[in-house]
């Protein structure tokens, strides 16, 4: 797992409509927050992923860009996005499949699917927040908004 005080690695993968995001495109803008999860629509990762959509003001407020990512494909990732009305990017780690959660070390390779990881990256593109959470365990979200408020 990638380490608190590490830098992050870089990144670039297609989003929910299939557009080009790179982790370093927001360097010097804005903090990111990398939300591992394993499989749109199912339902932990749903029940997760809507919190975040019904408190997104609060990474905005923060200057928190949310990206969500996993080893779907972008066109289940569009559907699942559409139908939570998410508010935030998508991200797709298809293919090469799971290498940026490899990079993260959030990978189960056993399942083929990226476990619950979750990574508060600053402007600078280190890592300030860093949490694993297995298969079926849930996220201790206000975890992340106190890592959040802690960067200001």
């Amino acid at each position: 797992m990638v380490e608190v005080g590490a830098v992050a690695p870089d990144f670039t993968l297609h989003d929910q409509n299939r557009q080009r995001v790179a982790l370093s495109s927001f360097r010097g803008s804005k903090h990111v927050l990398l939300v591992f999860y394993p499989f749109a629509f199912s339902g932990i990762c749903t029940g997760e992923l809507c919190r975040v959509r019904d408190e997104l003001a609060t990474y905005e407020a923060g200057d928190v860009q949310v990206l969500g990512v996993s080893v779907d494909t972008p066109f289940s990732l569009k559907a699942w996005s559409a139908e939570q009305g998410y508010g935030f990017p998508l991200l797709s780690d298809f293919w090469p499949h799971g290498e940026v959660a490899r990079a993260y070390g959030v990978f189960d390779e056993k399942s083929g699917m990226a476990v619950r990881g979750t990574f508060l990256v600053d402007v600078a593109g280190v890592v300030r927040y860093a949490e694993v959470n297995g298969p079926g365990e849930p996220r201790d979200q206000e975890a992340w908004k106190k890592a959040v408020a802690a960067l200001s």
